[in-house]
């Protein structure tokens, strides 16, 4: 995407010239930063793990909840929502350092508290191609309800966000390569070529995931839905929030708290980002 924008910006702005423009951009309201913030404010970058090749893609995989956020609790199963993520981002990327295809990151690695604006911001500072959220689900009025979810940034949101970005005070950056200006307007055209783009690729990635893993573990009926989660609001790398099945049912409770549910929900996380990644090369000529 890197190559894409600065093409696409000389199309609809003449004027603009890719890493032109001043570093700060116009006074006003702050909602989430878009330049990285400093390691004294988000702490050390994760490690990440090898992987073969030169300068293989990677992915941050980000176990929701932690520390003083214990998330969703289970009426039948001991561990709460934050011990349940960290499980399966620990077995997704061991499943993804054993075939040494893409490079690999987690925001957390222990029972740490993490804000939700940090967790897209290790993934941005790291220059990350691919972010995925880990959590569980629960609907305590309905013990019913099972299976798998995707959730991907909703359209309404991608609008409000960018104009907000756009205007930030602190939104002076890069965007996918190219660096924002003082133009607000500027910004926001950056921002939402960037934006719908991540959106477009979030989505193929989506259909990618169910197309993978429905196989190996069930899925909701309406498996893909859209929302305005938080972590899902880095303008410039695709994003998917994954709920790995219902707390609050008996059935999915055991599944993901099992040693096997982890493994076949590693595994059909693993097919799908490799493959990904395989296409996105395919399509670039490489």
């Amino acid at each position: 995407m890197n190559w894409l924008l600065p093409l696409l910006l000389a199309i609809f702005l003449p004027g603009f010239v890719p890493g032109a423009g001043p570093a700060g951009a116009p006074e006003g309201g702050v909602t989430i930063p878009l330049a990285p913030l400093g390691e004294d404010e988000l702490g050390p970058l994760p490690r990440v793990t090898a992987a073969r090749g030169d300068n293989p893609p990677l992915v941050v995989i980000d176990p929701g909840h932690g520390g003083r956020d214990p998330g969703a609790s289970s009426p039948f199963a001991a561990n709460p929502e934050k011990d349940v993520t960290l499980a399966l981002g620990l077995a997704i990327r061991d499943a993804l350092a054993a075939t040494g295809r893409v490079r690999v990151a987690l925001t957390r690695e222990n029972d740490t508290y993490l804000g939700l604006d940090a967790r897209y911001q290790i993934a941005r500072r790291l220059d990350a191609d691919l972010f995925i959220s880990i959590h569980a689900d629960a609907a305590p009025l309905n013990d019913g309800a099972r299976g798998a979810t995707i959730y991907t940034l909703s359209e309404v949101a991608s609008d409000r966000q960018a104009a907000l970005l756009a205007e930030g005070q602190n939104a002076a950056g890069r965007i996918a390569g190219a660096r924002l200006s003082g133009d607000a307007n500027v910004n926001l055209i950056l921002i939402d070529l960037a934006q719908r783009e991540s959106m477009n690729v979030s989505a193929d990635f989506a259909r990618l995931l169910y197309r993978e893993a429905a196989p190996v573990f069930p899925f909701r009926p309406d498996w893909h839905r859209f929302a305005a989660f938080i972590v899902l609001k880095a303008p410039d790398i695709p994003s998917i929030l994954f709920e790995s099945g219902y707390l609050t049912n008996p059935t999915d409770a055991a599944y993901i708290g099992s040693p096997e549910g982890r493994r076949q929900i590693a595994t059909g996380m693993q097919r799908a980002i490799e493959a990904h990644f395989a296409r996105r090369m395919i399509g670039r000529g490489g």
